[in-house]
């Protein structure tokens, strides 16, 4: 098992788009492999490869409640979102110790490279659905408070800031 330290907000990797994926090698089941097990040590729902400073347009997600159940992404696109929302607490390990409720579409269908080097189109509802949009915020270089007002945004940044001086 390999844990993989997640970069701190506001490390630039966070903030620009990943490179896509041409094909799945044994190197990237390796990433993926990595990713896994970071977001399990967690315990999270989903990790993007930035999250970890590899620019590569890799996701995990595993909302299941038994885990186990792993889904692993390359190259993730939304190609349709319910106009149906829904609010989720979200975090990330980039920044720890704040949180802010996010509204998300309920449902999405996503098409992306699966580990079998074929292109996959899959629906999530719920949970899964806001995991994946997370993720896949987080290969186009955006965090989960860039869903917030302006105010809202600073205010938890500084909040944030705040803790990590106390560790």
């Amino acid at each position: 098992m390999t844990v993989r330290l997640c970069l701190p907000f506001p490390h630039p990797c966070l903030r620009t788009p990943a490179q896509p994926v041409a094909e799945i090698t044994a190197e990237t089941r390796a990433i993926w492999a990595d990713m896994v097990d970071t977001m399990d040590a967690m315990p999270g729902y989903g990790l993007a490869a930035v999250q970890i400073g590899i620019s590569q347009s890799l996701a995990v997600v595993d909302c299941s409640e038994q885990r186990g159940q792993a889904i692993l992404m390359a190259n993730p696109q939304i190609l349709h979102a319910s106009g149906q929302f829904r609010e989720h607490e979200e975090a990330s390990p980039n920044l720890p110790g704040v949180s802010a409720i996010i509204s998300r579409p309920r449902a999405v269908t996503v098409r992306y490279l699966n580990a079998e080097n074929q292109i996959e189109e899959r629906d999530f509802v719920n949970l899964w659905a806001t995991s994946v949009q997370h993720q896949i915020d987080h290969l186009a270089g955006k965090m989960f408070f860039d869903h917030l007002s302006a105010v809202k945004r600073k205010m938890l940044i500084a909040r944030a800031e705040k803790l990590r001086k106390r560790q």
